[in-house]
């Protein structure tokens, strides 16, 4: 297990240097300027297609729109939002929050590029069914010479889109408070999770489409009243965070000792963790929507970054600072010794029902989007036992290091980043004009 951990700490140090943090940023501000901010225009037509006004039961995919978006935020909107944000502060400072919310708002175009795309060239499976996402639209849309990045970006997604996070800080959390342990939590998700996916991505959908509104109102509600409670204490966290991110300690490589650069890559890659924009997870979701029109599933998917970190991270950040708990080894620990001590009592109760809510979501939709990968590589029969190996995960992943958990999907995402990215950049211009189309249509 040493030698095992030493490689996943080395691979992530080298799969996350500055030069992929300027891809992931300067592809979204690339994108949001090539669209001429057309689809951030277009956020009243996008919240009527999600309350279904352009439903058509007959149009190509599996799911709709707003069990697209459910799929795709039960992902994002996770342990992401509660335990990495509290692995961001304490690596990289408050300033690292600021990098997320840049990340957070580029990645909405990103989103909407990739996500678009991910609708625009679909390829039927074996049973006739369309499916769409990086790996599709890099063979379909760019052709048989891009299919070795889609055979990467499909390989490394089998492996970083396994729950080991959120299994491994579900795990951590019920055996510090509740004293159950490790193995348990994870064989007990493993069932859970197991019932749910082998009902495919319609079961998912359907399920996530009443977890997410739920866990996203009970979530948001309770961090909202502890800042309401501490509102004197908010215009000083604001400030930790900008001159974290741009000065002070984080120039001078004060307190934790980190450089500016450290800040800024812990920024973006807690936000790539946690929204996933470029990553290329959410267009494997987005991919299986109803439509006919591409541009309306690029519009949803571009709702996801801003809710999962402008809105939530950013909920989570408060009121980790204002509370002022210190930082943890365990993330998840941290952010839930802040809900408790500003809440006694019940904080920690709302936070543990949050956190399997969350879980649990994300385990549900990571297992779509690991699978999908392993049928894209080995075809439909063999590629559906990958279920197996991603089951067997759980109760692995519970027992390992948070550290090292993080370290594997980090490793990954940074090589599903690579490809998901490549692809929508090269065919970012049939974007624009699809776009540029619908809007012309829809007399928007």
């Amino acid at each position: 297990m040493e030698l095992f951990d030493r490689f996943w700490a080395s691979a992530v140090d080298i799969a996350w240097g500055q030069p992929l943090v300027y891809l992931l940023i300067l592809s979204g501000v690339y994108f949001t300027i090539s669209a001429k901010f057309l689809p951030f225009r277009a956020l009243k037509h996008a919240f009527n297609i999600l309350r279904g006004k352009y439903d058509n039961r007959d149009d190509p995919g599996e799911i709709s729109h707003f069990q697209a978006l459910s799929s795709a935020l039960s992902a994002t909107i996770g342990m992401g939002n509660i335990a990495g944000v509290a692995v961001a502060i304490s690596l990289g400072g408050p300033g690292a929050i600021f990098w997320m919310w840049v990340a957070g708002l580029v990645g909405m175009s990103t989103k909407f590029f990739t996500c678009t795309l991910a609708t625009l060239y679909r390829k039927e499976d074996e049973d006739g069914i369309e499916q769409g996402g990086p790996m599709y639209y890099l063979e379909v849309g760019l052709g048989k010479w891009f299919k070795p990045l889609a055979i990467i970006f499909a390989i490394c997604g089998m492996i970083g889109c396994l729950a080991l996070f959120q299994v491994n800080q579900l795990s951590g959390l019920l055996e510090a408070d509740y004293e159950i342990g490790r193995v348990s939590t994870g064989l007990v998700s493993m069932v859970l999770v197991g019932i749910v996916i082998f009902g495919g991505i319609t079961r998912v959908g359907q399920v996530t489409s009443k977890i997410v509104p739920a866990m996203f109102i009970l979530y948001v509600v309770s961090a909202l009243v502890i800042i309401a409670t501490r509102a004197s204490a908010i215009p000083d966290v604001f400030v930790s965070i900008f001159s974290g991110a741009f000065g002070g300690e984080a120039l001078i490589g004060g307190g934790a000792g980190l450089a500016f650069k450290e800040v800024m890559i812990t920024g973006v890659k807690r936000a790539a963790f946690s929204n996933e924009a470029g990553i290329g997870t959410a267009p494997m979701a987005h991919g299986a929507a109803k439509t006919k029109e591409p541009i309306r599933e690029g519009l949803i998917a571009m709702l996801g970054p801003f809710l999962d970190t402008n809105i939530v991270c950013t909920l989570t950040a408060l009121v980790i600072i204002v509370t002022g708990v210190s930082a943890q080894e365990d993330g998840v620990l941290m952010t839930v010794n802040a809900f408790d001590q500003a809440l006694p009592g019940i904080g920690r109760i709302l936070l543990t029902v949050a956190i399997v809510l969350f879980s649990v979501s994300t385990m549900i939709s990571y297992s779509y989007y690991s699978i999908k990968c392993a049928k894209y590589l080995f075809g439909k029969r063999v590629g559906g036992w990958y279920v197996y190996v991603y089951l067997a995960s759980l109760p692995l992943a519970a027992v390992w290091s948070q550290n090292t958990v993080l370290n594997i999907i980090d490793t990954m995402f940074a090589f599903m980043a690579i490809p998901t990215l490549v692809g929508a950049l090269l065919l970012s211009r049939k974007v624009v004009a699809a776009l540029k189309d619908y809007f012309a249509r829809m007399n928007l």
